[in-house]
């Protein structure tokens, strides 16, 4: 079997192909039947965030391809639509890829924390699909101890800033004071969850938090001193807002063009700042052309976060490194997975002697020889056959002068290259 990792992210693929390839939580079961049922694939996880959508598969010999065509018939994309956006790795390469995308070295936040629990929530679903065995399951446990791994031993995470934390930092750049704003809260998952731990960390005058089942976002707000709504309620309280975050797992915009235009009006054109970080977008992205409406997307948090990329790049490769040598740990296990063990051919073959041998010992107490006469064939003979292949090898050695072969056998047989002579 091959493993490869398939995938675009923020880096190789635009935000509206992100989109179109983007999996829900309410899909991503089905998808994974349906790729595991593909022709050659073995196993499969679907990892699909914000920034990335990526496949790890194991396929067989001949089925290379598939991921790759599956992933375009099952967006109903035209062929070739993805080829110059997608990027793949095989075998170690896609072990490595998959160590460095749960420690969050490929994220757009070096190091973020969040992108460990979307794997593990990955590996939930796979599993509850039944579409991974023993190969992949061992590799998703030993990229949880990685990352573990990773987050004690270096300072990845000593300076990590979120998504989140960097929208609210935009936002603070926009209003100075956030004491004085108030800020509309769309969603109720970690990333909105984290924002408003940040929003009440600065003591914003008033937090909204808006979601599509309420008694979620009710839960939510009353951990934070928040107001909670519906979405149903979003166009009578959007105007109230001088910043909206949004992130929900919404397949279309829940923020229109004609809300956002009627709210600015009744804000009587009194400036309002938005940040959408959904893949797939909730916002709209024509209300960026509305005047007195500042909207950022996922892609342009970049910037702000690159400026807090380098604190943490030290401690990256040091990531890195210990990285590397969790990979050829896991790879070693895998290829013995192929190799088959000598150890079981021997005890087949000593197996197959000792019954030989045992029936003729049998035949010689049948026929009248003393048992002494019957056991002695058996020692003797059963000696000769298991000693036989290795004492003509071993004197084959001798002669050429095969030192390692004499060494390894004396290692294999537990035998010292010098007898022990006894002192009695």
């Amino acid at each position: 079997m091959t493993l490869i990792a398939l995938g675009l992210n923020h880096l190789t693929a635009p935000v509206n192909l992100r989109e179109q390839v983007a999996f829900d939580a309410d899909s991503t079961g089905f998808a994974l039947q349906a790729l595991a049922q593909e022709p050659g694939v073995e196993e499969a996880l679907i990892l699909s965030t914000c920034n990335r959508t990526e496949l790890y598969v194991s396929v067989t010999a001949g089925a290379e391809g598939v991921p790759q065509a599956w992933l375009s018939r099952h967006h109903q994309l035209t062929a070739g639509r993805l080829d110059e956006f997608l990027y793949r790795h095989d075998e170690d390469a896609a072990v490595r890829h998959m160590f460095r995308v749960a420690t969050g070295l490929d994220s757009m936040v070096l190091g973020e924390p969040q992108i460990l629990g979307q794997v593990k929530d990955a590996y939930q679903q796979a599993r509850d699909a039944h579409a991974l065995r023993a190969p992949m399951e061992r590799l998703l446990q030993h990229t949880f101890a990685v990352a573990k791994r990773v987050r004690t031993d270096t300072r990845i995470g000593a300076h990590t800033v979120s998504v989140a934390f960097t929208a609210v930092r935009l936002a603070e750049q926009v209003f100075t004071d956030l004491r004085q704003a108030c800020v509309l809260l769309i969603g109720a998952g970690d990333t909105i969850e984290l924002a408003a731990r940040h929003l009440a960390d600065k003591q914003v005058r008033r937090l909204i938090v808006a979601n599509r089942t309420l008694e979620n976002a009710q839960e939510l707000a009353g951990r934070h001193g928040a107001y909670a709504i519906s979405l149903a309620d979003l166009p009578q309280h959007l105007a109230e807002a001088d910043i909206v975050i949004s992130s929900t797992a919404a397949r279309q915009p829940v923020v229109t063009h004609a809300m956002v235009e009627k709210a600015i009006a009744t804000r009587r054109r009194k400036p309002m700042f938005m940040v959408d970080i959904a893949v797939p977008r909730d916002i709209e992205p024509s209300v960026a052309e509305l005047d007195d409406v500042f909207l950022y997307g996922i892609d342009d948090l970049r910037q702000v976060i690159d400026d807090n990329r380098r604190l943490r790049e030290a401690a990256a490769r040091e990531a890195d490194a210990i990285i590397d040598l969790q990979v050829e740990r896991y790879m070693a296990w895998r290829r013995a997975l192929t190799v088959r063990n000598p150890a079981v051919d021997l005890r087949l073959h000593a197996e197959v002697y000792r019954d030989e041998v045992l029936e003729k010992a049998r035949s010689m107490i049948a026929r009248g020889k003393s048992p002494d006469e019957a056991l002695a064939f058996l020692a003797n003979t059963l000696t000769n056959k298991l000693l036989h292949h290795p004492s003509a090898r071993l004197r084959e050695a001798a002669l050429s002068g095969d030192l390692d072969l004499l060494h390894a056998a004396g290692r294999l047989y537990g035998i010292s290259e010098k007898p022990e002579v006894s002192e009695e």
